[in-house]
């Protein structure tokens, strides 16, 4: 016999028997099983608990099944994957519980009429009264915010990657750090304490400047990011034939990150749309429509649901009223979303063969 043929019927370490590819189903369904018995005999009621189980058994059963009928490294390979699916699932239930609560909770009263009126002399325990006051506040707001902070913060990731050199690029970083982990109310506070330096009335405007605030960093964060990406030998070949730096800038780098600079501005308005806190303490909320966000107090998304939840008394009207503006804030981040994505893929760079 030829030393080829004998080499031939050794085993090979590497293979073994191969799981079906409903096996993690099965795996999965026979965990969520056992783990609900267990629950059962044991007395354990909460859903939450059930799920832990099943997730543990998941991946234990998972490596005990795959070692026995695969090997020790497939084993790991699955195991990895398994953990995966469950810290996937582990962030997405709780998504979905909170959406799912909000629409059936906001979908009652979220009607033509509730987005075409106002409070007016509703009172927060009295059924009727709408939301259109709120959405103009916050659309002006966060739009005075956005025209604000997007040219100032693109500006000022442009100086730190294409100009940014020694102490006032590192002094430009570590503040840029600071403000991205300043509480919302901390924002809040700074504009209220002008506002009561000058003696100015709460308005719109100045919830906006407390909102640019808490933009401005992640715009100057996301745009740096984008910046980063864009190869320096577009750069170098651009300056090589002699246009200048300000021009290659305008004409090479922004067009090739606009697309990734778009979807950054575009979380960044949709993180600031949903706080309360700056708003609560310097536009002081009025039931009444008050399109001039430079005098007066004016409504908002979340200053509207933060008052319908603690002023109406505990009244299912209110409560209501607050689920069905909740609902709407949630919609108008998720429209948001969805145009920064439209507009990042529409703007990415077009690449052939």
């Amino acid at each position: 016999m030829s030393h080829s043929a004998v080499t031939d019927k050794r085993p090979n370490s590497l293979q073994g028997g191969q799981l079906p590819k409903w096996a993690p189903l099965g795996i999965a369904a026979g965990s969520l099983a056992v783990s609900i018995g267990l629950s059962l005999a044991t007395g354990i009621e909460s859903k939450i608990q059930w799920g832990l189980i099943a997730a543990i058994l998941y991946i234990l059963g998972t490596y005990v099944i795959s070692a026995r009928v695969e090997n020790r490294r497939q084993a790991k390979d699955r195991i990895a994957t398994s953990l995966v699916w469950v810290a996937f699932l582990l962030a997405v239930v709780p998504l979905a519980s909170l959406i799912w609560a909000t629409v059936v909770r906001g979908i009652k009263v979220l009607d033509g009429y509730f987005l075409s009126h106002s409070m007016g002399v509703v009172g927060n325990s009295e059924p009727g009264g709408g939301v259109y006051a709120a959405i103009i506040g916050t659309l002006e707001q966060v739009g005075i915010a956005t025209l604000i902070a997007a040219p100032i913060g693109v500006l000022t990731a442009i100086y730190l990657v294409e100009y940014g050199r020694g102490a006032l690029a590192r002094a430009v970083t570590f503040f840029v750090d600071v403000m991205t982990g300043i509480p919302s109310i901390v924002a809040g506070l700074f504009i209220l304490s002008i506002l009561l330096a000058f003696k100015l009335d709460f308005s719109g405007f100045a919830g906006a400047l407390a909102l640019t605030i808490l933009m401005l960093p992640i715009v100057v964060r996301s745009t740096e990011e984008m910046l980063k990406l864009v190869p320096n030998e577009l750069r170098e070949a651009s300056l090589a034939l002699g246009v200048p730096k300000w021009r290659t800038i305008l004409k090479v780098v922004l067009p090739t990150a606009i697309g990734g600079i778009t979807t950054g501005i575009m979380l960044a308005v949709a993180r600031i749309a949903g706080e309360t806190a700056p708003v609560l303490l310097v536009v002081f909320g009025n039931p009444f429509i008050n399109n001039n966000p430079f005098e007066g107090p004016q409504a908002s998304l979340p200053l509207y649901i933060y008052q319908q939840y603690t002023l109406s008394a505990g009244s299912d009207a209110g409560i209501d009223r607050a689920w069905a503006a909740a609902l709407t804030l949630i919609i108008f981040v998720m429209i948001l979303n969805l145009a920064a994505r439209a507009l990042a893929r529409w703007k990415a760079p077009k690449t052939g063969r």
